[in-house]
């Protein structure tokens, strides 16, 4: 039995340059109604760099809604009518300095279906050229090279946390593996 919600009433009640929100009433396959807090997001890109050494490149970001510096794979979000692929080339450009003559997609995920619509898509660039970076205005962002076994190890030790790079890098090591 496929269990579906029928949207009964749908009112926005917040839109920002990131997100919007919204409050869905539904009705339940057992026609009760509930109500549903949805974020609506534009979609995202992550993308792990490799240089030819078999390093990835991560960016280290403070990040406030989790008060911490982060270690992460670089990302943003899509503009409108903007394609993954540009978007993907575009971010890596701003955020690193990276120019990828590869660009793989590897995966797409929603983030947190539970509360929000973001599908975030992962690239692997390869055969990556430095460049200069130019982040916006308002990101202050730090490269950092590991090897893949250290990029691991951090996700186990708990160094990494962020979920778009502990898939990332996953992905990215078993497209390695395989390629061997």
């Amino acid at each position: 039995m496929i269990y579906e919600e029928k949207t009964m009433k749908s009112e926005k009640i917040y839109e920002g340059k990131i997100l919007s929100v919204r409050i869905d009433t539904v009705e339940l396959p057992d026609k009760k109604y509930s109500k549903r807090e949805i974020v609506e997001h534009p979609g995202a890109v992550a993308i792990v760099p490799i240089t030819d050494e078999k390093e990835i490149v991560l960016i280290k970001q403070f990040r406030k809604a989790t008060e911490a510096v982060m270690f992460e794979i670089p990302a943003g979000k899509l503009e409108i009518n903007e394609q993954p692929a540009e978007c993907a080339i575009r971010e890596l450009k701003e955020e690193t300095g990276l120019d990828a003559k590869k660009m793989e997609h590897i995966i797409e995920y929603y983030s947190s279906p539970g509360f929000t619509n973001e599908k975030i898509h992962i690239f692997m660039a390869t055969e990556v050229v430095i460049g200069e970076a130019d982040p916006e205005e308002d990101e202050y962002i730090d490269t950092v090279k590991v090897n893949i076994d250290e990029a691991l190890d951090m996700i186990n030790n708990g160094i990494i946390k962020d979920g778009k790079t502990i898939i990332g890098i996953f992905m990215a090591y078993n497209r390695m593996k395989r390629s061997e």
